[in-house]
């Protein structure tokens, strides 16, 4: 009855949170040594936020995260396009959070140490080949002292976009997808913008600006760590670094291209510049497949379906991944068909949502109004009518999952 994971992420963790929810036996392997809190900031939609509480972690996220009150558009010269609410703000019966990506993972990797013991995750142990019959799954167990055979009743591969176990059923997949885009993110120490609590973005699709912070303000100072994302397109043939979670990026690269960006409610430029770490990392992501299940074994979050930074939706998925996979092993049994059902229900939805984010996603308004004024103007009615400003947020909610009234109507996924 074992469910072995691939994988300490984000996915990973919250399946075995979910599995010890249910009762079920499992071990998760995690190829680093060491976990760390890596990565910058990141947002975390309602529908994911309701899967957290119900794993009894509402005091614990509340306490690293803060709660988004808004999303915001601007244009290259700072003109605010489209605004709307948030989480509880915009009706929803749980909140958005901003925050910490690795602050979150060390959440949840917290939680399965304190509640299924701390052997349930063995570090430093890569799956580095499997075998499967109609009743298990044999798993070879790499580590710095050798291998090992590790039997379950399933195999879940959460180890990320370079999954080795997506790599096994495609092993001519190759590298990861780039379309040109390339990220520089990091984080700084100043006061919070607008409402203190928005999410903003400015620019357009070759250039573009995404920052929000991602902890209460400090009581002395009324300063908060402030996240942000400076991304530049480039030609998909030209040459740029591998993606590394590490690399330092250099104010040169990208710096020059937003000095003009300083704005009545935000200077860009100055945000850069006093940036505590910056960090570079190319926009890549994962052509959809058309499965995920193969009998035992199935993949999870990113493995599954790596998509762009786009729309707030990345960990959200890996979470939902999570609870619809252990709604189906409530219901089917530790076994092939819980991985069918679990693949023929989330494959689609999620492979729709890699392909929206492709195309520029909710973002695509700020493009709309680059292509027809440059992105000055007086009035945004003259640029856009209502519709156009309202549809594509409202399309994109729809594709992944958060329309309001559909979320807070929808029963638990696990128990309801």
């Amino acid at each position: 009855m074992t469910v072995l994971i691939a994988g300490a992420g984000i996915a990973g963790l919250s399946l075995a949170l979910t599995c010890h929810e249910l009762g079920l036996p499992v071990k998760v392997f995690e190829q680093v040594d060491n976990i760390t809190p890596l990565g910058v900031g990141i947002n975390l939609q309602p529908h994911a936020v309701r899967e957290i509480f119900e794993m009894g972690l509402a005091d614990e996220i509340e306490q690293i995260g803060l709660r988004t009150r808004e999303v915001a558009y601007f244009s290259k010269a700072g003109h605010r396009i489209w605004s709307e609410e948030r989480g509880e703000w915009a009706g929803y019966n749980w909140p958005q959070y901003s925050i910490h990506r690795g602050y979150l993972q060390m959440m949840l990797f917290d939680a399965v140490v304190a509640r299924l013991g701390p052997d349930c995750i063995e570090t430093g142990a890569q799956v580095d080949g499997f075998s499967q019959t109609d009743s298990g799954v044999s798993a070879t167990i790499r580590t710095k002292t050798g291998t090992k055979q590790v039997t379950g009743a399933v195999l879940v591969g959460a180890d990320g976009i370079h999954s080795g176990i997506r790599a096994h059923f495609h092993p001519d997949e190759g590298a990861p997808v780039w379309g040109g885009a390339v990220l520089w993110r990091g984080t700084t120490t100043a006061k919070p913008f607008l409402s203190g609590a928005t999410m903003a973005m400015a620019g357009h699709e070759n250039q573009k600006f995404v920052t929000y912070p991602i902890s209460r303000p400090d009581p002395q100072t009324g300063e908060s760590l402030i996240n942000w994302i400076a991304e530049l397109k480039f030609k998909p043939d030209a040459s740029w670094n591998r993606e590394d979670y590490n690399r330092a990026g250099k104010l040169a690269d990208f710096l020059p291209r937003f000095e003009s960006w300083a704005f009545d409610w935000l200077d860009i430029p100055q945000m850069i510049r006093d940036a505590n770490i910056i960090l570079e990392f190319p926009m890549i992501d994962r052509n959809p497949l058309d499965r995920w299940s193969h009998n035992r074994v199935t993949l999870l979050g990113d493995a599954a379906h790596a998509m762009y930074p786009i729309g707030s939706n990345g960990a959200t998925q890996g979470i939902i991944d999570a609870r619809v996979l252990g709604k189906y092993f409530a219901s089917h049994g530790v076994g092939a068909a819980a991985l069918a059902a679990y693949d023929t229900e989330r494959r689609p939805v999620c492979n729709a949502i890699v392909l929206a984010n492709r195309g520029n996603g909710p973002d695509q308004v700020m493009e709309l109004v680059e292509q027809r004024c440059g992105g000055d103007f007086a009035r945004i009615e003259d640029v856009l009518t209502r519709e156009e400003l309202t549809k594509t947020a409202s399309a994109y909610k729809k594709v992944a999952g958060f329309e309001v009234e559909t979320l807070n109507n929808a029963p638990s996924i696990v128990g309801g």
